[in-house]
């Protein structure tokens, strides 16, 4: 098509003068595609050129008398009659005797002729289709409406008052349309038209649906073409599969839409489905997809895909024959690594070719860095049947397994793996290497979290002491993931684990867990950035329930927070600055608005409303310092936690090269950043708010180690 790449270019580059020539001389070649005329005449259509080009379409009757198919003519004549804007007398010949001839036995035709322009001559654009939709329109039958009505039964037609009534898809009662309205936006759909089936029956669809669900998929990609997973989505959903049903439909339908010949499925998401016009052996368009010779590792996803979706096409011993032989030569490339190696070796075996297995097992046995080979093999059952050979073949394929444990990250390859090291005497030791240090294995870490949920498993600290244990851990490592943002998705994922179930998992973790551990969770917890302000009361709820003392100290947490920490200095500094508002700045600006005033015209008078605005400055400033005097608590020793930081502590750092750094926190009215004296409401007092001796935090691009805490009144 090569014309239409042209035509194309002309159009996104408005150039409608380089377009005419084209088509000018498009319209004299001695040969076109139909499919390609079809597409140039769309393409126009949708352009802005559409209108200078409605004066210059007709040139394309001169093709259009050379299409040998009536459905084709037909197609192309009714696009250049939607195009067209001149009414020359020769198209006007040219729609008469078009309909005259499809149409001999039409009793209204006359009338129809009237109605679409054709009785004049003087505006006819459009006159194929109208008299179609005018034909078409008859009680029952369905329409589609362009203007957002959607898909739309006709209830009634008056030829008087060229008038029709609709009952519509997306409209509510019922509505009249003219027929002048109705050329411009209906589009005449049969009975089986998908969108017809869906607005008319859609209960007979849903049942269509769930019991050959590839012929329901056919009809949608047939009358409105190709669609992505997505847009099926938004065709089907709700609207013939329930929402509760939807997931385990899809699936379903998924897995037969690739045995289907005639269902072109997508290599990726976003790209759409397509019918395909004939139906297409499995074998033959695997065979085409090789042809475009793919590197040997595509080569072997699409090997092992194919053989898991079709694997009754080896019933067919000529194609089986030419498969192993495709194999085999693959095995002979140089380059090949060993994963690669070990995958054609697993379909040759498959393939019932003798010898396959005992090379794979000596490729095992001889393998130098078998975690380096592991992660060569791409396709992931193929992993787990490695690791199934190298325990049959390896003597020291515990120790691997071990090495692979916290290597390996499909969850898949993780189970077998626990599953088979779970009665070994080093297992409880390898997972007490992960409690201990959850930030080095993250995805490992909250992997194996979530087997010992399960109060029936038998793993290591899958217990009720166990347990709390890691939990502990666990939010140690959502507060570290929530300020990474390469492990965003994880963080997520832990939040949902903690969520779901109406907090489930953390109600019964408390439920197992001791006082102080329950303390130790409520104070991570307020770190976590991910958490809600919601999920923090939750959860201090739920701890009250297992201990209801804690609600008193959640009592004066509430009620400090509503404070305004001070110490005696900073509060002086603030009745200062009330008493110097009030008694000195307040009567100097009394002083300024009266001279202001005594100026005169007081519309014109800048300095009038400087002063002016001075003053409500002055007073919104008393309100608020006096209210804030309110909420003011000056902070005592008893106030002042000695094991974690807090208010009024005094908080020794050092960096990675020894180098140490101090930081008090008070309250506002205290701050002096140049001091390092930080406010509580800070960001950075925030993040060390909680933390222990021994604890890190960043800090500019660095990190920090709580060295030492101590009271602000030990050297005050």
């Amino acid at each position: 098509m090569t014309y239409l790449a042209d035509f194309i270019k002309r159009i996104e580059k408005n150039d409608y003068p380089g377009f005419l020539q084209l088509w000018e001389e498009y319209c004299y070649s001695d040969e076109f595609d139909i499919e390609e005329y079809r597409r140039i005449l769309q393409e126009a259509r949708n352009s802005p050129l559409v209108v200078p080009f409605g004066s210059h379409v007709e040139k394309g009757l001169i093709l259009w008398k050379k299409i040998e198919k009536a459905q084709d003519a037909h197609d192309i004549l009714k696009l250049i009659f939607q195009i067209q804007t001149s009414h020359s007398e020769s198209l006007y010949t040219v729609a008469l005797e078009f309909l005259q001839k499809k149409y001999p036995e039409d009793t209204n035709f006359g009338e129809k002729i009237r109605m679409i322009g054709l009785r004049l001559g003087e505006n006819f654009q459009g006159a194929i289709g109208n008299y179609e939709l005018l034909t078409h329109m008859s009680k029952g039958n369905f329409v589609y409406h362009s203007g957002g009505w959607g898909a739309s039964e006709i209830l009634e037609v008056s030829m008087i008052r060229e008038e029709l009534a609709l009952e519509c898809e997306h409209v509510l009662g019922t509505k009249h349309l003219s027929f002048a309205n109705a050329f411009k936006t209906l589009i005449p759909i049969e009975k089986e038209h998908f969108l017809a089936r869906r607005f008319g029956n859609p209960d007979l669809l849903e049942q269509q649906a769930r019991e050959n669900p590839t012929e329901v998929l056919r009809s949608l990609l047939r009358d409105l073409g190709p669609k992505t997973a997505a847009e099926i989505k938004d065709e089907l959903f709700e609207l013939v599969i329930p929402e509760k049903d939807w997931n385990r439909w899809w699936q379903n339908t998924r897995s037969k839409l690739k045995k289907d010949t005639r269902i072109a499925c997508p290599k990726h998401l976003r790209l759409p489905f397509t019918l395909l016009e004939e139906a297409i052996p499995h074998e033959v368009a695997f065979y085409k997809a090789l042809e475009e010779k793919p590197d040997v590792p595509k080569t072997i996803q699409m090997v092992y895909g194919f053989l898991r979706d079709f694997s009754e096409t080896l019933k067919n011993q000529d194609f089986k024959s030419s498969l192993i032989q495709k194999i085999t030569d693959l095995l002979q490339q140089e380059g090949l690594h060993q994963g690669e190696i070990l995958s054609l070796l697993f379909f040759l075996e498959d393939l019932k070719v003798e010898g396959k297995r005992q090379e794979a097992e000596d490729l095992i046995v001889s393998l130098e860095d078998p975690l380096a080979f592991l992660g060569s093999v791409e396709v992931i059952s193929f992993k787990k049947r490695t690791l199934v050979l190298m325990r049959a073949v390896r003597e020291d394929w515990q120790e691997l397994f071990f090495s692979f444990l916290f290597a390996v990250e499909q969850n898949t390859i993780r189970d077998y793996l626990l599953q088979e090291l779970h009665e070994t005497a080093e297992i409880e030791e390898k997972i007490a290497e992960l409690l201990k240090h959850p930030l080095l294995y993250p995805e490992v870490f909250v992997w194996y979290f979530q087997k010992i949920l399960d109060k029936k498993s038998s793993l290591p600290y899958a217990s009720p002491t166990g347990r709390p244990l890691f939990f502990e851990a666990f939010l140690i490592l959502f507060d570290h993931l929530s300020k990474k943002a390469e492990h965003k998705d994880l963080g997520k994922k832990m939040l949902q684990i903690l969520l779901q179930g109406r907090y489930r998992v953390i109600r019964d973790v408390m439920r197992e867990s001791s006082l102080a551990q329950v303390r130790e969770f409520l104070l991570l917890s307020t770190k976590c950035e991910l958490f809600s302000d919601h999920d923090i009361k939750i959860i201090y709820s739920l701890a009250e329930v297992v201990y209801p003392e804690l609600s008193k100290s959640r009592k004066k947490v509430e009620e400090a927070e509503s404070y305004i920490w001070t110490t005696e200095e900073g509060l002086q500094k603030v009745r200062d600055k009330i008493k110097q508002i009030a008694t000195v700045d307040t009567v100097e600006n009394a002083k300024e608005i009266e001279e202001a005033r005594a100026h005169g015209d007081l519309r014109e008078n800048s300095e009038f409303k400087f002063a002016l605005e001075k003053r409500a400055r002055l007073q919104a400033e008393l309100r608020t310092l006096s209210e804030a005097i309110e909420q003011a608590r000056v902070i005592t020793p008893a106030d002042i936690a000695q094991d974690y930081v807090g208010i009024g502590a005094v908080v020794d750092c050092e960096n990675g090269d020894n180098r140490r750094s101090t930081f008090t926190i008070l309250g506002p009215w205290d701050a002096d950043p140049e001091r390092n004296v930080l406010s509580f409401q800070s960001k950075l007092a925030q993040t060390l708010e909680g933390l222990r001796i021994g604890d890190s935090f960043p800090l500019q691009e660095e990190e920090l180690r709580v060295v030492a805490i101590r009271s602000f009144f030990d050297g005050a």
